[in-house]
């Protein structure tokens, strides 16, 4: 074989790569409505597994130290609080995204690359 089969190889390579790229379909409305839903349950598994995970440490520690219903209630609210961290920060990644797509829209309809 010559030096310059690997290289042209390499180009269509390169060309195929670039073509199937570009060949993205864009998404149909409706899986983008079950992404929504998707993030929606994301963060409420996200609350209740706080609130699940402050509670069995709470009993767990109730259990040990004998001081019935104190530490339960303690950590319990303190899950919820560590839950609704992590959920203001999923929607706040969620909100990201969101602008991030919506600013590359109006780009494409500003210099008339979109359809």
């Amino acid at each position: 074989m010559s030096e310059s089969d690997p290289k042209q190889r390499l180009k269509e390579l390169e060309a195929r790569i670039a073509a199937a790229k570009g060949a993205k379909e864009d998404k149909p409305h409706q899986e983008e409505h079950y992404s929504q839903a998707q993030q929606g349950w994301r963060m409420v598994i996200e609350m209740v597994s706080g609130l699940g995970i402050g509670f069995g440490i709470g009993y767990g520690l109730d259990a040990v130290f004998g001081t019935q219903p104190f530490l339960m209630v303690l950590f319990t609210l303190l899950g919820f609080a560590a839950g609704v961290n992590v959920m203001m920060r999923t929607a706040k990644e969620f909100q990201t995204k969101q602008l991030a797509n919506q600013a590359g829209e109006n780009e494409r309809d500003r210099h008339g690359d979109g359809s």
